[in-house]
C-alpha cells in the first residue's frame, strides 16, 4: 500500500477552515483526520479544494503525506454553496489539469458538488471514483426544521448522478447505507459502511470537569449544558433554547445555577441566524442563562466538552454527529435527537439519551431530569468514554483503504478481461 496516492476532493469547504463557521463542519474534520491516519500508513493524500482565502498558498502541507491544493476557480470571496453548481464545469477542468501532474490511484469525493466535479475527471483519466455523501437532500427534505427551505432539485439530481457513477459509495452508518439504496437506488454491492471516528488522543476526560471549568473561568457549581455546531435551523439550536425556557418555568430551582452555552458561527445562507436566536432568547426572558460564543480553536474544544454536564445535539438529520462522539470521548453524556447517524453515535441509556422528535417540552423534561440525577450522569459519563473508545480514526482510515484496494483491484481485473 506504500505507493498509493489518493486525490481527495471537497470543493465547497476547505479542510483549513475553522469548523463551526460557514459551511465548515464535521466533514472538514473527517477528511483531515482520515487523511492524516492514511498518511501514517504510507499513503499520500492530496486534498483539493476551491480557493476561498487570498492568504493561503496554492499548496499547503498539513502534515507529512497530506497536502491541501487550491483550485483557483471563481471569485475568492462571496461565492455561496448555492452558487457553486454554476462553477462545476470550470472546477472539473481545473481538477483534471491538477490530476495530470501525478499518478493517482483513486479519486475520493466528498459531498455531491465534489462528486459532480469528479465524475468526468475519473472517466477521462480512468481512475476509480469513491464518494461519501455526508448529507443527502432527500433525507434532509424528509426532516426539515420549521420554516427551513428544502434542498433544491438540482442537488437531488446531482446526488442521483453521483450514486450511479461512483465505483463505491461510503456511508457513515447502516441507516445512511439504507437511504442510499432506498432513496437513490444505489446498488447494495457498491455501498460500504465506514464509521467516522474521534481523535482519542485529543478528546479525553483529561483532568476532569472541575479543572476544565477552572481553565475556562466557569462556575464549578453550575449546571452547564452546551451546544457546539454551525448555527443553522437544521442543527436545532432553537430546540435547545425553547427547551431551556420550558425548563426554567417548570423547574425554577435550576435557574440560578444554569448556564447554557451555544457555541458556533453563522452558516451558509443563514447569516442572521445568530442574531435571530439572541433576540428569541431575550424575548423568552432567558438571556441571563443562555450565552453565545464563537467557535473556538480545535485544541481548546475538549475543555468546553469536559466543562459541560450535558452536550446537546438536537439536529433534524445527521449523517453521523461528530460533536456527539467528541463530547462522549471527553466523558460528557450527550442528549441527541433519535435520528439518522445519532442513533449510532449515541448509545441510548448508556452514553447519553436519545429524544424522539423536537418538542421543546420533551427535551426540557429529559434535560431537567438528568440535571437532577447526578449519579445517573456519572454512570452515563463512564458509558460515554467506553462507547466513544470504539470509534478511533485509525479504524476509519483502515476501512476506507480497504475500499480503495477493492475498487483498484476491480478496475485492474476489468482491464484484464477486456484485454
Amino acid at each position: 500500500m506504500t505507493s498509493r496516492r489518493i486525490a481527495t476532493l471537497m470543493v465547497h469547504t476547505s479542510p483549513l477552515d475553522q469548523a463551526g463557521v460557514g459551511d465548515a463542519g464535521g466533514m472538514n474534520i473527517y477528511v483531515t483526520e482520515a487523511a492524516q491516519n492514511m498518511a501514517s500508513q504510507g499513503v499520500a493524500v492530496d486534498i483539493f479544494t476551491r480557493r476561498t482565502n487570498h492568504d493561503v498558498a496554492d499548496v499547503v502541507e498539513v502534515s507529512p503525506g497530506v497536502r491541501v491544493i487550491q483550485l483557483n476557480v471563481g471569485a475568492v470571496d462571496g461565492v455561496t454553496k448555492e452558487q457553486l453548481p454554476a462553477l462545476i464545469p470550470a472546477l472539473t477542468e481545473r481538477f483534471s489539469e491538477e490530476l495530470k501532474k501525478y499518478r493517482y490511484d483513486v479519486i475520493h469525493s466528498h459531498y455531491w458538488i465534489s462528486g459532480k466535479v469528479a465524475i468526468p475527471v475519473a472517466k477521462e483519466l480512468a481512475i476509480p471514483l469513491v464518494h461519501t455523501m455526508h448529507t443527502m437532500a432527500r433525507v434532509k427534505n424528509l426532516n426539515l426544521a420549521e420554516g427551513e427551505v428544502p434542498e433544491p432539485m438540482i442537488r437531488v439530481q446531482g446526488e442521483t448522478q453521483v450514486v450511479a457513477a461512483a465505483d463505491a459509495l461510503i456511508a457513515n452508518t447502516d441507516a445512511e447505507a439504507a437511504s442510499l439504496v432506498s432513496l437513490y437506488e444505489a446498488c447494495p454491492d457498491n455501498v460500504s459502511v465506514v464509521s467516522p471516528g474521534v481523535n482519542l488522543k485529543a478528546f479525553t476526560p483529561g483532568a476532569g470537569r472541575a479543572a476544565a471549568r477552572d481553565r475556562l473561568a466557569m462556575d464549578k457549581n453550575a449546571y452547564i449544558i452546551t451546544f457546539v455546531g454551525r448555527i443553522q435551523p437544521h442543527k436545532g439550536p432553537e430546540v435547545l433554547i425553547r427547551a431551556v425556557a420550558e425548563m426554567v418555568t417548570h423547574s425554577k430551582h435550576l435557574r440560578p445555577k444554569l448556564i447554557v452555552n451555544i457555541m458556533g458561527g453563522a452558516s451558509g445562507a443563514n447569516q442572521s441566524e445568530v442574531e435571530r436566536l439572541k433576540e428569541l432568547t431575550a424575548w423568552l426572558g432567558i438571556d441571563d442563562v443562555v450565552r453565545f460564543a464563537p467557535p473556538c480553536p480545535r485544541v481548546e474544544l475538549p475543555d468546553w466538552y469536559r466543562a459541560a454536564d450535558l452536550v446537546c445535539v438536537p439536529s433534524y438529520s445527521e449523517s453521523f454527529g461528530l460533536v456527539a462522539l467528541e463530547a462522549q470521548a471527553c466523558g460528557t453524556p450527550v442528549v441527541a435527537t433519535a435520528i439518522g447517524g445519532l442513533r449510532t453515535a449515541v448509545a441510548d441509556g448508556i452514553s447519553g439519551v436519545l429524544v424522539d422528535g423536537h418538542d421543546p417540552r420533551a427535551w426540557s423534561s429529559v434535560l431537567a431530569r438528568l440535571l437532577q440525577e447526578p449519579q445517573r450522569r456519572v454512570l452515563l459519563s463512564l458509558g460515554a468514554v467506553e462507547h466513544a473508545s470504539h470509534f478511533g480514526w485509525d479504524a476509519t482510515s483502515r476501512g476506507t483503504l480497504d475500499i480503495y484496494d477493492r475498487v483498484i483491484s476491480a478496475r485492474i481485473d476489468a482491464a484484464k478481461n477486456i484485454g
